[in-house]
């Protein structure tokens, strides 16, 4: 019974000290709210594709409870953007995102704001090809009113993308020969081929590619200068048998901005996506396609950036890639199966397996190229470049094709692995030669063996080992060489000698290795 009673006093003690409390009232707002930044920036979006989602951090410094009256879009339910309030997403219906009432927030205590967009460009402009987009968070009105802008580029776009059934929602997928027989075969590859009022990408707007692109026989997709060409995820370019791509690009002036070369990457612009890798498919030269061509292009964040089939015995070689770069890509740079490629003046870097990968067999001719590997994401499997003449079935048989040739002339290849080249044959044709190169490459278990046999000049002539190519920052794909460079002045000089990537000419008695001369780097 005294327990009782005890249990009864005590709970009317707590009861009367919490109505006495007033710890949990809250007061209005009086415009002191601070803020993590003044202005939200939600970065380059193209027209009608939603963004990323932004933040905007709330703070109440005081030492009171407070209730924010109001949290709204200056431009109200006609606002681009949408907001959600520590979870919340504010008044029903058509103020939904937009307008916000009564938020309490703690002492000393803040809260998030979640901002997003889908900016439909003609609304805002007929004529423009971007636009800036901007709005206003208020908080509260009159005097205690404070504000928070939100800025937006938005850019006009010329977008592909395959057919969706309306009544199944099944995606259109390519249909051509893949094995060659001669009938259109069904795959798997969401995309459609380009009309003819198609195959000239300009540079007056971005193009950006849903499912793969296709080439088919008997056309030809131009790029022309200054093109800029973005992949959602799995997306690329195939180009099928009788199909021709020509990237067209030129020198550019600003090495920052690259105003002439022509771009492939991803279509998510944010900064934060800006450097990774596998975000897109791959420029896919199909078995058949015929006198491809690339020039000052840069392809970025591919799985693979190149992939490039048969055709090894081609009159012209099947890809011509010259004064361009190939960077991040999740699997390999440049990938040839059984193909022919003739690359100058290529830099490839940082790829999750080899940047160049020259497999059953085919016909290669590198000069003043940079194939190096400094990925840093995850263990990779092979060295920066890779060369063998088959390929294994499903029951591991090798299926042998002949490697014609692999010439690589005053090239560099290094990564911060070791070796960074491998060398494997099933057959007895397999002919390839490194002539005044710069190479990485120490393993005493292969050396003076096999494919390794460094003093026979059938297959090495002039090639300089293992001394620090003095790149600029590798791991930021910055591959100029300095004045320290192992690769100065090794290089064989060539009739004519040319220039290098920047177009800065060559030294005509000792020029260096890969495809940048020698620069002395600012501090």
């Amino acid at each position: 019974m005294k327990r009782l009673l005890s249990f009864f006093i005590c709970f009317g003690i707590l009861l009367f000290w919490s109505s006495c409390r007033d710890d949990f009232e809250f007061s209005p707002s009086k415009g002191n709210l601070k803020f993590a930044k003044d202005t939200v920036y939600l970065d380059t979006v193209f027209t009608n594709i939603g963004s990323s989602t932004y933040n905007l951090k709330v703070y109440n410094r005081s030492n009171d409870d407070i209730v924010i009256p109001t949290i709204q879009l200056e431009n109200g339910v006609n606002s681009f953007y949408r907001m959600n309030v520590d979870g919340g997403t504010g008044l029903v219906g058509a103020q939904e995102g937009k307008f916000f009432e009564d938020v309490e927030l703690l002492a000393n205590d803040s809260l998030f704001i979640f901002i997003e967009t889908t900016i439909d460009i003609e609304t805002l402009s007929n004529s423009d090809t971007q636009f800036l987009y901007t709005d206003k968070i208020l908080f509260d009105s009159g005097s205690n009113q404070q504000d928070v802008d939100l800025v937006t580029l938005v850019k006009d776009a010329v977008f592909i993308y395959p057919n969706r059934d309306a009544t199944t929602g099944i995606v259109e997928t390519l249909s051509f020969d893949v094995d060659g027989d001669g009938n259109d075969d069904e795959t798997t590859l969401q995309g459609r081929f380009l009309e003819d009022n198609e195959l000239t990408f300009t540079n007056e707007k971005p193009y950006v590619i849903y499912g793969y692109a296709g080439v088919d026989n008997g056309k030809t997709l131009t790029m022309e200068a200054g093109a800029r060409v973005h992949f959602h995820a799995d997306s690329g370019i195939i180009v099928t048998d009788g199909g021709t791509l020509n990237i067209n690009g030129e020198l550019s002036t600003d090495l920052d901005a690259l105003e002439n070369e022509v771009i492939l990457e991803s279509d998510r612009l944010e900064p934060l996506f800006e450097d990774v890798p596998g975000q897109w498919g791959t420029i896919w030269l199909f078995n058949g396609s015929e006198n491809n061509t690339i020039t000052y292009t840069t392809i970025k964040n591919a799985t693979i950036g190149i992939l490039s089939e048969g055709n090894q015995d081609a009159t012209n070689d099947k890809l011509t890639i010259t004064n361009s770069q190939i960077y991040n890509s999740s699997s390999f740079g440049l990938l040839g199966r059984a193909t022919s490629i003739s690359a100058e003046n290529v830099v490839i870097n940082n790829s999750g397996q080899s940047s160049f990968a020259g497999t059953l067999g085919g016909k290669y001719n590198f000069t003043h190229c940079t194939i190096a590997n400094y990925w840093n994401n995850s263990f990779r499997q092979f060295p920066a470049l890779l060369l063998n003449d088959f390929v294994l079935d499903e029951n591991g048989t090798a299926i042998v094709n002949d490697l014609d040739e692999a010439n690589f002339t005053n090239c560099i290849v290094y990564g911060n692995d070791n070796p960074e080249f491998l060398l494997e044959n099933e057959g007895d044709v397999f002919n390839y030669k490194f002539t005044n190169c710069l190479l990485r490459f120490s393993n005493s278990n292969l050396e003076n063996t096999g494919n390794y046999m460094f003093d026979d000049t059938n297959f090495y002539t002039g090639n300089s080992f293992n001394d620090d190519p003095n790149f600029e920052d590798p791991f930021e794909n910055l591959m100029r060489i300095g004045e320290d460079s192992g690769a100065n002045g090794i290089a064989l000089s060539l009739n004519p000698t040319g220039s290098d990537l920047l177009n800065s000419a060559r030294n005509s008695t000792e020029p260096d290795c890969g495809a940048y001369e020698s620069v002395v780097f600012e501090d």
